[in-house]
């Protein structure tokens, strides 16, 4: 749990930091994800962080999300609230709900399991959709602040998290899946690797483009990713690295 809570708490950070490097009229501009503007975004985040941490502290705020007809009814609520604080009130507020997700589960081996939206998974793939919400809202804010930011090795989360969920995503999408595997090469020509061997289904390239992919911040259609065999190709297509 050690490796993947330090680089959640990194991407946290990093988000963190270059927003207090921005004029407080920049809060309101509108990110690729309309219509929800910077301060909307990490309204987003410290709400799912509260909601996070109320889930590792065994309460049962996560039963209205699972109950829900919807999530965005639930989800507008917390960007309402955002728009009547300050900016650097919306930030203490992050801060605050993140803080209390890393602390108890510091203390989790990465099999142990948390309940969420969704049902059941565990501790290290929680930890890892933390940081992938945090990665794939932080490419909208700095598109939108006209902030040019390069991968890290930290992406190489999010590649797992998008091979991870392949199956929910194929199920959503009302198709039956079968094993693929995903080659991709990262930062310092770091190389990934997630699937088995034994499949003619295989996705290939690089790690910015297959990130990308998975959290629908890019269209297949624009990048370089190789893709043999059917199952695979349905795979780039429905892939979704979040519920």
């Amino acid at each position: 749990m050690r490796e993947i809570l330090s680089d959640l708490v990194a991407e946290q950070q990093f988000l963190d930091q270059s927003l207090q490097r921005i004029p407080i009229k920049n809060w309101d501009r509108v990110t690729p994800s309309k219509p929800w503007t910077v301060r909307d975004t990490i309204s987003h985040l410290a709400d799912f962080a509260d909601l996070a941490a109320d889930t590792l502290l065994g309460g049962d705020k996560v039963k209205e999300w699972q109950k829900a007809s919807d999530l965005d009814v639930l989800r507008q609520r917390a960007i309402q609230r955002g728009r009547t604080m300050r900016p650097q009130d919306v930030i203490e507020w992050w801060r605050g709900g993140r803080a209390k997700v890393v602390e108890p589960l510091s203390h989790m081996t990465e099999h142990d399991r948390v309940e969420w939206i969704e049902g059941s998974m565990s501790a290290r793939t929680f930890a890892t959709f933390r940081l992938m919400e945090t990665w794939a809202h932080g490419l909208d804010i700095y598109r939108a602040l006209e902030i040019e930011v390069e991968d890290t090795t930290r992406i190489r989360h999010i590649c797992w998290l998008g091979w991870k969920t392949l199956p929910y995503a194929f199920k959503a999408a009302g198709l039956d899946y079968s094993p693929v595997r995903v080659e991709v090469i990262g930062p310092g020509y770091a190389k990934w690797v997630y699937g088995p061997e034994d499949t003619d289904d295989l996705i290939k390239g690089s790690a910015s483009d297959w990130a990308r992919v998975v959290v629908r911040r890019i269209k297949p259609k624009d990048v370089r990713l190789k893709v043999t065999g059917e199952t695979a190709q349905k795979a780039v297509e429905v892939a979704q690295a979040f519920l």
